[in-house]
């Protein structure tokens, strides 16, 4: 699939650096965080900052320090020690892939789009994209379009009363449409100047320019993968809020790699940094991804990410996968998938979990309530330690 990705985009490049679009974007100076002008401006510029401080409460925002001051290195990074002292970002449990920001410097980071992306050069080309509406200062045009109206801002509200609960999983894909086809939805001229300024900011970092393209090569085949899973000639992106405002995709990755300055292709991307700092949060978004029960993307998710091989947490990912759509042969997969897990990490408690509920529910029970009594070792105060239990019957011990 990525390579079809590549052939399409490599036509368009071709196409477009015959038209004279080839020469290699830098940014512009800066002229500072814009500041509210008029009472008017500066009222709703303070009721904005009060529904930051709503947001900072949310149950959804990922406080972890490590993951935190990570993502903020990587966009100043990218766009500038002077670009970034404007920007205060949160991460917030979204199983989603977007970023966006609001003019007064709040910018929100899904951890769908940390998931997605495999490289600091990657995740840059994205924080730059959306740091790029706040300098073109299309969010501001958004929020003077909208200031009539006394929801401008609710999508704040609605993250305050989510809970990061898979009670509320049906919430997110809701949440996505009201996020971005509403407050943060820009017509495809400005989505060609944020691109243009995302790629301009990588092309004066030190981080690989050319990593924002393959962030757009591989969610066109992601795409594709999630259309041949359900049956689709090809995917249906005009009937996605935040894509069918967007540039078509292959044509903007295409015009990111004609953008990119060429002798920059050799600089470190990050990949290694980036696999290190989402390591401890790998186990968890591949969870919230795949009970979104969208089984081709998750699929295709978890392989890309297996670039250099499957891991013990990307084995338990998979089985997860099968074992939730539950055909028989998927439940035979996933003991298989569950087991590679174990072979690779014994003490992998949920793979250990996993394996024994497939292993019993295709009959096999003498193994499955084996590998149930190891996942409970390992995990005696597991939250689902006593319903586990009333599957393995007491071992009488020896006279």
């Amino acid at each position: 699939m990525i390579a079809r990705a590549r052939v399409a985009i490599g036509l368009v490049a071709l196409a477009l650096g015959g038209a004279g679009q080839a020469e290699p974007a830098l940014p512009p100076p800066y002229a500072g965080a814009y500041q509210p002008q008029g009472v008017d401006e500066q009222g709703q510029w303070q009721q904005m900052d009060e529904e930051e401080r709503k947001l900072a409460q949310s149950d959804l925002v990922i406080r972890d320090q490590a993951l935190n001051a990570f993502v903020r290195k990587v966009l100043c990074d990218t766009v500038g020690p002077d670009r970034c002292g404007s920007v205060r970002p949160y991460i917030l449990r979204v199983p989603v892939f977007n970023a966006n920001m609001a003019p007064n410097g709040t910018m929100q980071v899904f951890t769908g789009l940390l998931l997605r992306v495999h490289s600091e050069a990657e995740l840059g080309a994205v924080l730059g994209h959306e740091f790029g509406h706040f300098e073109a200062r299309h969010t501001l045009e958004r929020f003077r379009a909208a200031r009539s109206s006394t929801d401008i801002l609710a999508w704040a509200g609605v993250l305050g009363s989510l809970a990061p609960s898979y009670d509320v999983v049906r919430a997110y894909r809701n949440l996505e449409i009201a996020l971005i086809s509403n407050f943060y939805s820009f017509n495809r001229d400005h989505e060609r100047e944020a691109d243009r300024l995302g790629i301009a900011y990588l092309n004066n970092s030190s981080l690989r320019p050319q990593g924002a393209a393959q962030v757009w090569e591989r969610l066109i085949a992601e795409y594709q993968a999630d259309a041949l899973s359900k049956g689709l000639k090809k995917p249906r992106l005009d009937r996605v809020p935040f894509y069918a405002t967007h540039p078509p995709q292959v044509e903007r990755a295409a015009t990111l790699t004609l953008l990119a300055q060429p002798d920059a292709a050799t600089r470190d991307d990050g990949a290694a940094r980036y696999r290190a700092a989402l390591a401890p949060w790998l186990p968890q978004l591949l969870e919230d991804q795949i009970k979104l029960n969208d089984f081709g993307a998750s699929e295709y998710i978890i392989q890309s990410l297996a670039e250099s091989g499957l891991t013990a947490p990307l084995w338990h990912a998979r089985g997860e996968l099968y074992r939730m759509r539950g055909a028989p042969r998927d439940l035979a997969n996933a003991a298989q998938f569950y087991a590679q897990a174990i072979a690779l990490d014994d003490t992998h408690a949920e793979a250990h979990r996993g394996l024994g509920l497939s292993l019993l529910k295709t009959g096999q029970v003498a193994q499955g309530q084996q590998a149930l009594r190891r996942y409970l070792a390992l995990k005696p105060d597991a939250p689902d330690a006593k319903l586990i239990g009333m599957m393995i019957p007491k071992e009488v011990p020896a006279p």
